[in-house]
Parts: structure tokens; C-alpha cells; sequence
């Protein structure tokens, strides 16, 4: 029987199959290697747009923070102007208010009493005088009580050592504001 030596053909097949082998695993590595660089390019593509778009973001918001500051320090220059001309505008009714008022301190002291002083502080007003007798200082209170542009006497001081001299009081009188006079009908 003639005999066949098959172990050279399967040492080939072997050294094929192992040669196939390692070219798979080497075009896998390759192939895998390559996914993988060409997904990080992808990943870091995508990354950096988002980074920009972010940094467009922040630039924009930036810009918004600083016109809300600006907005705020109008509102703030807003205020103080309105309030300004509120002042203004106060000061340009009650400008007419000061004559009135001494008007009717004339026309509210009556014969025989005299005032030594008139203090004003806001709307307070503070007067000292010396009047004749109790009676004249009683008629300068219901003088006062009729005024529109005087209101809420207090008498806060009397004197009158003895009936023959002269009587000093001191007096505290709110001025009333030019709507208070009007409505009182003057």
C-alpha cells in the first residue's frame, strides 16, 4: 500500500488558517480602531459646536444682564425724577398757601392782642403773644375754628398773673392744605 503523507497539506492548511486568522483580528483591530477614532472626531465635532454655541449663549446673556442693569438704573433715575417733580409739584400748590395763611392770622386776632412770635415748622405753627384779657384769647380760638385755612388749635399756655395785667398765651395751630381751605369753602 502506497503511502500518503498528509501531514505537510495540513501544516500548510494550519499556517493558512492561522495566516486568515490574524489578518481578521488584525482588519477587526484595524476596522475597530478606526470606528472608534472616527466616533471620537464625531464626539469632538459635535462638542466644540456646542461649546461655541454655548459661548455664543453666555456673549448674549452678558449683553441681557447688562441692559437689565441699565433698564434698572433708569427706573432708578425714573423714580428719583418723578419724585422730584412730585416736590416740585408740591411746592408749586402750597406756593399761594404761606400769603393765605398770614391773611388769616390778621384776620383771626382780634383788638387788644398782640403776638410776639410766629414759628413754622412744616404745617405747625407756633404762636406767643399777650392779649388784654382771657376773652380775647377765647375770640382769637373761635376765630381760628371759622378760619378754612387754619385748624386744630391748642392752646398750650396761659398766663395771667393777676386780672389787671396782661394775659400771655402760647398757641399751636395746624395750617390746612389749599384742597382742606377749598373745601372749606374759601
Amino acid at each position: 500500500m502506497p503511502r500518503i503523507n498528509l501531514l505537510p497539506w495540513r501544516a500548510e492548511l494550519r499556517q493558512k488558517r492561522k495566516k486568515d486568522f490574524m489578518t481578521a483580528v488584525l482588519a477587526a483591530a484595524l476596522f475597530g480602531g478606526g470606528s472608534v477614532y472616527v466616533s471620537k472626531l464625531v464626539m469632538q465635532s459635535r462638542i466644540d459646536a456646542q461649546t461655541e454655541r454655548n459661548d455664543i449663549l453666555r456673549a448674549e446673556i452678558k449683553k441681557l444682564d447688562e441692559q437689565i442693569a441699565e433698564i434698572r438704573n433708569l427706573q432708578t433715575q425714573r423714580d428719583r425724577l418723578v419724585a422730584r417733580m412730585e416736590v416740585i409739584d408740591s411746592l408749586q400748590r402750597s406756593r399761594s398757601e404761606i400769603v393765605h395763611v398770614f391773611d388769616e392770622i390778621v384776620n383771626i386776632v382780634p383788638d387788644g392782642t398782640y403776638l410776639r412770635s410766629i414759628k413754622q415748622q412744616q404745617s405747625n405753627i407756633e404762636v406767643t403773644g399777650v392779649a388784654e384779657s382771657n376773652g380775647r384769647v377765647a375770640t382769637m380760638l373761635r376765630n381760628i375754628e371759622g378760619s378754612a385755612w387754619l385748624k386744630d388749635h391748642d392752646l398750650s399756655k396761659i398766663d395771667n398773673p393777676n386780672p389787671t395785667a396782661r394775659a400771655q398765651f402760647s398757641l399751636k395751630i395746624t395750617q390746612a392744605t389749599t384742597d382742606e381751605a377749598k373745601r372749606k369753602g374759601q
